[in-house]
């Protein structure tokens, strides 16, 4: 049974590394120091986020639905997986060969004015509770 890797360590919470690789095929092994990668390093919670952007195709309002959360709450969550994969603007990474084409898919966020006023209407409208409405604007900062 194959599990997934780990990327912590469990007692120390430290960056565990890979040190044998197998394949089953023909018994090949390599032995050394293997990072987990970028994505090994998410959390379930972000990897799952990521997968429904994949299957949104990067629609933040398709990811709003599939997901049952704000928009806002939505655009934070991506936010936070983009700096935590090192994908932040400014920062420079080994998928930087993808080049500016792969963001140009996607949508611009509306201002964060508009969006404040939104989730303040939401709430007004008692779309959501006080406590969403907090957990949103908190999400946009």
């Amino acid at each position: 049974m194959v599990h997934d890797v780990i990327a912590t360590c469990p007692v120390c919470t430290g960056e565990l590394t890979i040190a044998r690789l197998h394949c089953r095929s023909c018994g090949t092994a390599l032995e050394g120091e293997f990072g987990v990668g970028r994505f090994g390093r998410l959390e379930r919670e972000q990897m799952s986020l990521l997968e429904s952007f994949l299957r949104s195709r990067g629609n933040l309002k398709e990811m709003e639905r599939e997901l049952g959360i704000s928009y806002p709450t939505v655009r934070g969550r991506v936010d936070a997986l983009i700096r935590s994969l090192g994908l932040s603007e400014g920062e420079s990474g080994p998928d930087e060969d993808f080049g500016s084409g792969f963001a140009d898919g996607l949508a611009e966020a509306p201002d964060p004015a508009a969006e404040r006023r939104a989730i303040l209407e939401r709430l007004a409208g008692k779309e959501i509770s006080a406590e969403e409405a907090a957990t949103a604007l908190r999400d946009l900062a």
